[in-house]
């Protein structure tokens, strides 16, 4: 089948690595694609906000099915409008991709499956006088603030006092996320270990596609802000078969189940973001597509067909499909620009990528990258991300920091404590 691609990131570059592969796959289009996409198909200056414009491609291409990587289109209703003119595509439709789309949606469709989450208030625009005055009668830190709608990643912020919650809102109300925050929500701060579980979906059931741990802060350490990802590993040893069978019981399958009764039936990934608390696991977040940058340390362990699952899942017939991964353990740190998720340099000529891609164990995914002549140039807040494998999880942290150390570009940062949490976890 010829299959189009949605998207630009890490998360795409690592899909169209495993779709490429596939013996399904006759010609993989990656729509925009960055220069690591363009090394596993063939990549189209297409719009992808532009949907009907992506529908005369996928006429006029023969495109049997369309995946999609980043959340904005899903949760736009790309999905919907290809359904709806009988092309087959892999993402949730508008109406399940609320469960990333809207933080209140997800955290009142929680309380109504009875799954658990941390407590929580939700605020609009006009309340957020009153959003203070609730987080200074608590007097509870660190405190939660989630603005509702999208923010790449950015939109939460865990104030540690009264000043920097004031601060918080403030920025919440009148900053860049000041669209994103039109509603907060505001969430008791749960103490306990992070896990991530991924799921795939197909309407009715669900299968396992994996685990991880994300490292989300700017620093070592978890210090300074939020970001969109500064690392990964996978898999996650907290996420025992004792724990993997509670997470299935009480989260992910009432999930499935409560949004199929509620007429948004969930095919597609599914990222279940966790807090392992003394109280068992609790949801975090919901994603409504692979997790960037657990997608980068997820996909590569994958021995079955990732193309076959996918398109079996819009087929609503994932309960014949057999998910099987290597023994091995990867590692992702995510090399960005000096100052992300602040302000940052862009079109840094990147050197060494040729190096670290020769070293064995070693995988390189392009993020925000883009060519020009013969060079690649860094374009976005993440730009790299380098993959290690080992049949422990030390040795593929090992092998990950072995390739950052053959690339550079100006400003070049990352954390140099990526995977330390799990070591915690394994003998």
């Amino acid at each position: 089948m010829n299959v189009l691609l949605i998207g630009s990131g890490g998360r795409e570059h690592a899909l169209a690595w495993a779709i490429a592969k596939s013996p399904l796959c006759d010609q993989l289009f990656t729509a925009p694609g960055n220069p690591g996409t363009a090394q596993c198909g063939r990549n189209v200056a297409l719009d992808i906000q532009n949907f009907e414009e992506v529908v005369r491609f996928i006429e006029s291409h023969d495109i049997a099915l369309t995946v999609v990587g980043p959340e904005q289109p899903l949760v736009q209703g790309i999905a919907d409008y290809l359904i709806n003119r009988n092309h087959a595509v892999f993402g949730p439709t508008k109406a399940a991709a609320r469960l990333e789309g809207s933080k209140q949606f997800a955290k009142d469709f929680m309380s109504r499956h009875h799954i658990p989450t941390a407590a929580y208030r939700v605020f609009t625009h006009e309340q957020f006088q009153d959003a203070a005055t609730y987080i200074q009668s608590q007097n509870r830190y660190p405190v939660v603030l989630k603005a509702d709608g999208l923010a790449g990643g950015k939109g939460v912020l865990i104030p540690e006092s009264e000043q920097e919650a004031m601060e918080a809102l403030k920025e919440l109300k009148e900053g860049q996320l000041k669209q994103a925050s039109e509603i907060l929500v505001i969430e008791e701060f749960m103490e306990g270990e992070e896990a991530s579980v991924f799921a795939i979906c197909d309407g009715n059931g669900f299968e396992i596609i994996g685990t991880a741990q994300d490292h989300k802060r700017q620093l070592d350490g978890d210090k300074g802000p939020n970001t969109g990802g500064m690392g990964a590993y996978s898999p996650s040893p907290l996420m025992t078969d004792e724990m993997l069978s509670v997470v299935r019981e009480q989260i992910i399958e009432p999930t499935i189940r409560g949004m199929k009764e509620e007429g948004s039936p969930y095919t597609g990934f599914l990222y279940v973001g966790l807090m392992l608390t003394q109280d068992g696991p609790k949801v975090v977040e919901y994603n409504c597509r692979f997790g960037d940058p657990e997608c980068q340390v997820i996909i590569p362990r994958l021995e079955s067909d990732v193309l076959q699952h996918m398109y079996q899942s819009t087929q609503g017939a994932l309960e014949a499909e057999q998910i099987t991964f290597d023994t091995h353990f990867r590692t992702t740190v995510v090399l960005v620009s000096g100052g992300y998720p602040g302000s940052y340099q862009k079109e840094q000529a990147i050197n060494g990528l040729e190096q670290a891609e020769t070293l064995s164990d070693i995988q390189v995914f392009h993020a925000g990258t883009k060519q020009f002549n013969d060079e690649i140039l860094s374009a976005g807040g993440r730009v790299i991300n380098v993959v290690g494998s080992g049949p422990t999880l030390q040795s593929s942290i090992d092998k990950a920091y072995k390739g950052v150390e053959c690339i550079h570009f100006n400003t070049m940062f990352y954390r140099k404590d990526i995977g330390a949490k799990g070591l915690k976890h394994v003998s």
